[in-house]
């Protein structure tokens, strides 16, 4: 029996090929009917999402434009009952396993400071994603951006994705917002997602302000979804990685803000620029 009422939202663009899966999947992560919303960022034919998300039973959200994944998110979750207590936030290419919901909430439910839980998130291969990491730091920062692709074991990037640190239950700095289930009033006492990044580091940031608030992001490998990951964004690599390094630096930069840290952002930013001309953006 879960504790409270759920509702899961989802962020569509162009995402017929994996919607479908998707939703057959909230079907079965809880023992509760889980009543969905779809907010559509002005998909090429929306109307084919809408038939596959109401014929799913979900509610369909056309937005008419491409408000970007927090802001999207953020729209879907001001148009919830206000009896509605938790929120899970996933992509349209993700697959829950059976009673992932359900194992989300009871743990969020033992603490009422928990403000957000994420599964285990699996590769389509099976390998675990490091879905729960740390609050990147200027030096983390620095030396994952440096160091990520052409040395990938390197002690800044490990500490950061905590790559040792997927079997048991712990505490993160933030939790991927490919699935995360946030506790309602804590979402909203936010404000939601900064609107302000278009797309990635919007999880980060949350993540982060859960812990300025004094709540607790938790890492619950008993509940598991798979990322299989989607059509929608193929053909745009050079976009997306130029939108991920411009979010990081956009978070760090505001993280720390003071000017005599000017020199370690200039390094930062420099730092990013080079890796933003590789492919990889984990």
């Amino acid at each position: 029996m879960t504790a409270g009422r759920a509702v899961v939202v989802t962020v569509s663009y162009n995402s017929g090929d994996v919607l479908p899966e998707f939703l057959a999947s909230t079907a079965n992560a809880s023992h509760q009917r889980v009543e969905v919303v779809v907010a559509d960022n002005d998909s090429i034919d929306p109307d084919a999402l809408r038939e596959l998300a109401e014929t799913a039973g979900a509610r369909f959200m056309e937005l008419g434009e491409n408000r970007g994944y927090g802001a999207a998110a953020n729209s879907a979750v001001a148009t919830l009952d206000a009896d509605v207590e938790w929120v899970l936030v996933s992509n349209p290419d993700v697959v829950l396993e059976p009673d992932a919901l359900d194992r989300l909430i009871a743990t969020a439910s033992e603490d009422p400071t928990i403000g957000a839980v994420g599964p285990q998130l699996l590769e389509p291969t099976g390998a675990v994603y490091p879905s729960a990491r740390l609050v990147p730091s200027l030096r983390t920062g620095l030396g994952h951006a440096l160091f990520a692709n052409v040395w990938p074991g390197n002690p800044w990037t490990r500490r950061y994705r905590q790559d040792d640190d997927h079997d048991g239950r712990r505490d993160a700095g933030w939790l991927s917002g490919a699935c995360v289930l946030v506790r309602r009033s804590v979402y909203e006492r936010l404000g939601g997602f900064d609107e302000g990044y278009f797309m990635y580091f919007e999880d980060v940031d949350l993540g982060w302000r859960i812990g300025q608030l004094g709540y607790r992001n938790v890492y619950e490998p008993a509940a598991v979804a798979t990322h299989i990951g989607g059509t929608a964004t193929q053909g745009s690599s050079e976009r997306m990685r130029r939108a991920h390094h411009e979010s990081a630096y956009r978070f760090l930069a505001r993280k720390y803000s003071a000017w005599w840290l000017w020199p370690l952002r200039v390094a930062l930013r420099a730092a990013l620029a080079v890796r933003a001309r590789s492919t990889h953006t984990g």
